[in-house]
Parts: structure tokens; C-alpha cells; sequence
């Protein structure tokens, strides 16, 4: 039996978010001029990823910002955006390891015949960078996303929930870093793209930002 606020949650909450995050993705994937799937799939997801989970982190500062009072622990509609920037994220994830390197995906985090120009197997240039601050960020995500429900909460306890949600915090910044840096390693920067991601990248920590001085002001 669906409780009374999980089914206004999926309503209200789910669907649309749901159907704007597929919409968009569609309308990426649409629109690229790659030659295959693969390639058309993991830009079409890694922009929406992005926007989503700063999009959640903005929730709460406006809120703060506009003096308007949410629940104590964690507000629905935060939390649901959340739910879907770790799904999008991850699907990211999973299909951007067989973007570039068919069939070989550890050559994104280790050097092929590193024993020949250099002392350690991981990869440790702009490219290495970016695949593993992605893949960190894929895993706090998955974790986040396997806890956001009411009973992890329960179990978890109050405060210990909320301490590992705040690893999104984390998340969206290993986002920022693998965006920005993947355009710099494969060396063909879409520049609208990339500015677009830098425009949602400021504004998260503007916000973040202000609602910090807004709380210590208050303290």
C-alpha cells in the first residue's frame, strides 16, 4: 500500500521531474551530430546529471534566502531532484566508460604498458583526472541515491543521515571537475556547453555562498 505523501510525492514530484529529465535527454540525444549511440548517450545525460544535483544543493539556500521555512530534516521536492540527478548520473557513468575506449574501460583510469613510461599504473594526467573525479563522484552518488528513502532515515538516525547527504556537496564538485576537465582532455571544448555548465557550476556556489553568511549571521 502506497502511503498517502510517497503517492503525492510521485505525482507531484516524480512524474514531472521524471518526464522534463527524459524530455531533455531525448532532445540532447536528438540533437547531436555523433555517429553513434554510445557518444549520443553520455552527452545527453552528463549535462541534465549536472543540473539536476545543483539544482537540489540551490533548494535550500533560496529557501533561506526568501526567509521561507521547509521541513526540519529534508524537504520532499529536494530530495526527489536529488533522487533523479543520482539516476542520471550514474547512467552517465555506466555508458561514458564506453564512450572513448571500446571494450578496454580500465584504460580510463590506468595506462596501457605503464611499465614503459612510468612508475605506477594509475593514470595521473588531464584525462585520468577526469575519468576518476567522475567515478568518485558516480559512487557518492549511488550512495546517496540507495539511502534517500524513509527508511534508511529511520535507521540511520536523524543525524547521521543528514551528514552523509552532505556528500553531495562533494558529488557536484568531482561533477564540476570531471566536466571541465573532460572538455580540456579530449581537446574539443563545446564552448556553449561548457559555459552553460559554468553558469550552473557559479550560481550552486553564489547560493551556497550567501546562505552560509546568511546562517552565521543568524547564529
Amino acid at each position: 500500500m502506497i502511503s498517502h505523501r510517497l503517492s503525492r510525492r510521485l505525482w507531484r514530484h516524480h512524474l514531472p521531474i521524471g518526464l522534463l529529465t527524459l524530455a531533455t535527454t531525448g532532445l540532447l540525444y536528438a540533437t547531436r551530430d555523433y555517429s553513434d549511440v554510445i557518444t549520443r548517450l553520455s552527452f545527453s545525460s552528463a549535462y541534465p546529471a549536472l543540473f539536476l544535483i545543483g539544482l537540489s544543493l540551490m533548494i535550500g539556500p533560496w529557501k533561506l534566502l526568501k526567509r521561507r521555512r521547509g521541513a526540519a530534516i529534508s524537504v520532499d521536492f529536494r530530495r526527489d531532484i536529488g533522487i533523479w540527478a543520482g539516476v542520471t548520473g550514474i547512467f552517465h557513468a555506466v555508458v561514458g566508460n564506453f564512450e572513448h575506449l571500446r571494450g578496454r574501460p580500465w584504460l580510463y583510469y590506468i595506462y596501457e604498458d605503464w611499465q614503459e613510461k612510468h612508475i605506477q599504473p594509475f593514470r595521473h594526467d588531464i584525462f585520468g583526472l577526469g575519468n576518476f573525479t567522475g567515478l568518485i563522484a558516480a559512487l557518492i552518488l549511488l550512495a546517496l541515491l540507495a539511502t534517500s528513502n524513509d527508511a534508511c532515515l529511520r535507521k540511520m538516525g536523524t543525524p547521521g543521515w543528514k551528514q552523509l547527504q552532505r556528500w553531495n556537496y562533494a558529488a557536484f564538485a568531482l561533477m564540476a571537475v570531471h566536466t571541465f576537465t573532460y572538455q580540456w582532455a579530449i581537446k574539443q571544448p563545446n564552448l556553449p556547453w561548457v559555459m552553460l555548465a559554468f553558469a550552473a557550476v557559479a550560481t550552486t556556489g553564489v547560493l551556497q555562498y550567501q546562505g552560509f553568511e546568511r546562517r552565521r549571521a543568524a547564529q
